[in-house]
């Protein structure tokens, strides 16, 4: 059975992983580390983990041999470089880092170490998206120009969002580094890496991070992509939309309808596919089965696509200040 470290109780995905990992059958939470000892000690008596007040001590245990970074955005640089070095496998909760420069240091440091890495991605094992992707890689919609991801929720509008989540000291962002990252590695996915990027955000609602935000991108081809997120609509599911010369496909939550000019020809004006594929295991079991049986990092989960999701961020920050 594969043993782990968990990093930190902070994020609110947290629960969710140690949750994942022990009804899996395969790995069990051998100790925790918490930058605040109090809710750390409470949380590895409810995981079943020792608790390790000391970062250093936590990384020096031979009972684990991979962490689980749920830590603060803004802690990850120094915390995941001491992780690489101690030469702990690593799966980290997005993003990888609020910065190129940060991003840029962890990656050189797990790349010296060799150790298998992984960042939580998890919208790319969903079979709508990568039915898209298959759309889009086969020539079904032709030419690809154009596209749109929103992923949004009432957070703020609605108040339900812990006080932390709008410190930037913390999270290094708000609605963009959240929830903003979905539609980033969606569109990534989908179309690779952006040639130019821009980007605007608000928090009309007052809080200290943005809470509304839109980032635009040229990625190949000149395919035109925008990036929506916020934590003030109700009601929205994922929103995916791509458009070409010969079709468009639209995505609303799990339902897919595709229009082609093929289909138009048999006089049917839309189609709703149910051959989609099947869903890929999570990003966190794939890092599991990575460490079991030492294959390396999972595909599209690997520092490269968490490097072009940290540039796209940053970028549409820096954009929104000019």
């Amino acid at each position: 059975m594969l043993q782990v470290g968990i990093m930190s109780s902070w994020h609110v995905h947290a629960k969710d992983y140690v949750r994942e990992l022990q009804e899996s059958g395969k790995v069990q939470p051998a100790a925790l580390w918490d930058e605040n000892p109090e809710q750390g000690r409470a949380r590895a008596a409810e995981w079943g983990a020792a608790f390790e007040a000391d970062y250093d001590a936590f990384l020096n245990r031979k009972d684990f041999t991979a962490v689980i970074c749920n830590a603060p955005t803004t802690m990850h640089r120094e915390l995941l470089v001491k992780a690489a070095k101690a030469g702990k496998d690593i799966f980290t909760e997005k993003l990888l880092a609020p910065d190129m420069e940060s991003a840029e240091a962890i990656a050189a440091e797990i790349r010296r170490a060799g150790v298998i890495f992984t960042i939580s991605l998890p919208l790319r094992s969903n079979p709508a998206i990568l039915y898209v992707k298959r759309l889009v890689e086969e020539g079904t919609l032709g030419r690809v120009t154009g596209g749109r991801f929103r992923r949004s929720h009432n957070g703020v509008s609605d108040h339900w969002l812990p006080e932390y989540w709008f410190d930037p000291a913390l999270t290094g962002g708000g609605a963009m580094m959240d929830l903003g990252a979905h539609p980033v590695y969606v569109l990534s996915l989908l179309f690779g890496p952006p040639k130019r990027i821009t980007g605007m955000v608000t928090n009309p609602f007052g809080t200290n991070s943005d809470e509304n935000a839109i980032g635009i991108a040229e990625f190949r081809d000149g395919i035109l992509g925008t990036m929506e997120t916020g934590f003030v609509t109700f009601g929205v599911p994922d929103l995916l939309e791509v458009y070409g010369t010969e079709g468009s496909v639209f995505m609303r939550g799990s339902q897919i309808e595709l229009t082609t000019k093929a289909l138009c020809a048999l006089g049917v004006s839309s189609g709703h596919p149910q051959n989609l594929p099947e869903a890929k295991p999570s990003p966190l079991m794939q890092f599991v089965e990575a460490c079991i049986n030492r294959t390396g990092s999972p595909e599209g989960l690997g520092l490269e696509d968490a490097l072009i999701m940290t540039k796209i961020i940053e970028t549409i920050y820096q954009t929104d200040k000019n």
